[in-house]
C-alpha cells in the first residue's frame, strides 16, 4: 500500500507574538502592532498547534507545492513585521534642479523634477509611513509588501524615458532595505 504523499511546514511563533488563526484569516499581533491576511488557496490547509502554525497538502501538485512555501514566508513576513518592522532608505539625487519632496496624506509629492513645472505623484500603499529627511526618504511599516510597494513608487515616479540614464541621473533611488 502507498503512503500518502504530503508537505508540511511549521512556523514557529516567537515570544511575545499572538497568533490567531480562524478560518482562513491569520492575524498576528506583537509589540509593534497587528497584522491580518486572508490565505485561500485551494487544498492547503492552516492548523494552529500551541505556539506554531502548521501549513499542509496532502497530494499536493506544484501549484500547491510552492503554496506552502509562499504562505510560510508571509507569515515569517508578518511576525518579523509585527517585532522589528521593516524600512526602506531611498536618495534623492539631481544634478541641476534641486528636487523638493513633500508628503501630503497618501501620495508624495515630487516638485521640481527637471525643472518640471507639476508635481510628479507617487502613492503610499497601507500603512506605509514616509518621512523626507534632507535628501533622504524614509518608508517604515509592518507590512512588508505596502513598505516595498510604497518606495517602488516614490523610485518609478523619478523614471525618466527617452533619455540616457547615463547621464541624467536625476531621480529618487532605493538605496537601503531593512
Amino acid at each position: 500500500m502507498m503512503a500518502a504523499a504530503q508537505i508540511r511546514e511549521e512556523v514557529m511563533v516567537p515570544d511575545g507574538v499572538e497568533v490567531k488563526l480562524s478560518g482562513r484569516t491569520i492575524e498576528v499581533r506583537g509589540p509593534k502592532g497587528k497584522l491580518e491576511r486572508t490565505i485561500d488557496i485551494p487544498g492547503v490547509n492552516l492548523e494552529q498547534e500551541g505556539k506554531s502554525i502548521l501549513i499542509a497538502a496532502a497530494f499536493p501538485r506544484r501549484r500547491q507545492h510552492a503554496a506552502v512555501g509562499t504562505i510560510k514566508s508571509h507569515l515569517l513576513n508578518m511576525v518579523k513585521g509585527v517585532t522589528e518592522g521593516f524600512a526602506y532608505k531611498l536618495r534623492i539625487s539631481y544634478a541641476h534642479f534641486p528636487i523638493t519632496v513633500k508628503v501630503e496624506g497618501k501620495q508624495v509629492l515630487i516638485h521640481n523634477f527637471l525643472g518640471e513645472r507639476s508635481p510628479r505623484v507617487a502613492k503610499v500603499v497601507g500603512d506605509a509611513d514616509v518621512k523626507v529627511k534632507d535628501d533622504e526618504i524614509i518608508v517604515e511599516g509592518l507590512n512588508k509588501e505596502d513598505v516595498g510597494q510604497t518606495a517602488f513608487n516614490i523610485e518609478q515616479a523619478t523614471y525618466i524615458k527617452r533619455r540616457d540614464p547615463r547621464i541624467f541621473q536625476d531621480g529618487i533611488y532605493i538605496v537601503e532595505r531593512a
